[in-house]
């Protein structure tokens, strides 16, 4: 915008030096159109810098008093384009109120004319000319204006789309570590186990072991090892494509059984009416029981544990009782705990661990389903 007056400018003061050289007029007009110009591109730019009212205000009051002047004393189409560079640069730098005073004072500029009915005419079209280029500088502005907030707005949601994608990244590198430790983890526990109980036989007395008991117990440890291979398959697999899951009872029923085959006999309750679960719910649920259980083997030394599944009528409910040890306070620092709780947050449910010393410990995990 700037720029735009500043030629306008120049091509006003250069019609005026053809006006004054070609018609004889007085030379005067032309230092008067001189300093106008100066102060309309040089001036003018600094005073939009510093940005201040009493100086925007006392610009348009001198370069007011200089248009008037060379207007009278060479009026035509160069001094015109003075008024109407003042008005556009008035628009820019003053209140509105300020405008609309200089826009009705600039066709006072006629006044002087011999006849009143000449003085209307072009009084009446120089108002015409001042208010269109108030106008037109006003939207202009606007636009501008729009612009900036556009790129604003643009840079904005860039940033928030940054954000986005980094929680994204964060939320996605906590599921995996909740997979990897929920299932890699539980089947490699389940081996340790296996691998420390045939460890144990042969300890006891090499040559009286029994062949068929260390062959039995490491034979448990190769299937543990092998599903524990396939849960990294399918954690793969399930980062391509979703995987095909079974029915939670069923799938509970095979923890159960999992966990008595290594040395805590563990029952299964089911109750309530039966019915599919959602993806989310039926993770979470299964992977509350598997870490309950996993629990239970590591450091419960328990005799025996529960593990029950309840179908309520808005909630599914799956806990996991033992008669071990207990804790003091029902808390665990350990990961598996952080990532139940993670996911039972995820989908609006809830996690407790309810743990007495001596009387064994509870994980109960309820969600909408």
């Amino acid at each position: 915008m700037n720029r735009a007056l500043a030629v306008l400018t120049g091509g006003a003061f250069l019609t005026l030096v053809i006006a004054v050289v070609g018609s004889g007029g007085p030379l005067t007009a032309l230092p008067v159109g001189a300093a106008y110009t100066l102060l309309a591109t040089a001036g003018f730019r600094w005073v939009r810098r510093r940005g201040r009212l009493p100086w925007s205000a006392a610009y348009v009051v001198v370069q007011f008093a200089l248009a008037f002047s060379t207007f009278a004393l060479q009026p035509g189409v160069a001094t015109t384009l003075f008024f109407v560079v003042l008005v556009s640069q008035c628009v820019l730098v003053l209140p509105r109120p300020a405008v609309v005073v200089l826009v009705l004072l600039i066709p006072f500029a006629h006044a002087p004319m011999e006849s009143w009915q000449a003085a209307l005419r072009e009084g009446v079209g120089l108002f015409a000319a001042v208010v269109f280029a108030a106008v037109i500088t006003e939207l202009l502005q606007r636009e501008q204006q729009l612009r900036r907030d556009l790129a604003e707005a643009h840079e904005q949601l860039r940033d928030y789309a940054a954000q986005a994608e980094r929680l994204a990244t964060a939320q996605e590198r906590n599921r995996v570590a909740r997979d990897i430790h929920d299932g890699l983890g539980h089947s490699l526990t389940v081996v340790q186990m296996q691998v420390k109980a045939a460890r144990a036989v042969l300890a006891a007395d090499p040559a009286k072991a029994d062949p068929a008991a260390v062959d039995a117990v490491l034979a448990k440890a190769q299937q543990q090892s092998e599903e524990a291979l396939g849960e990294v398959r399918r954690s793969v697999r399930a980062l391509r494509d979703p995987r095909a899951t079974e029915p939670l009872p069923e799938a509970l029923r095979r923890l159960a059984e999992e966990a008595s085959a290594v040395g805590v006999p563990t029952r299964l309750d089911v109750s309530g009416t039966q019915r599919p679960l959602p993806d989310d719910a039926r993770e979470a649920l299964y992977r509350a029981a598997q870490e309950g259980l996993t629990n239970v083997r590591k450091h419960a030394r328990a005799g025996r544990a529960d593990l029950l599944l309840h179908y309520g009528e808005t909630t599914v409910r799956v806990a996991v009782r033992d008669d071990g040890v207990g804790t003091g306070d029902g808390h665990s620092p350990g990961f598996g705990l952080v990532g139940l709780r993670e996911r039972a947050a995820q989908i609006g449910g809830q996690l407790r661990v309810e743990s007495t010393p001596g009387a064994g410990c509870t994980l109960t995990m309820e969600v909408p389903g």
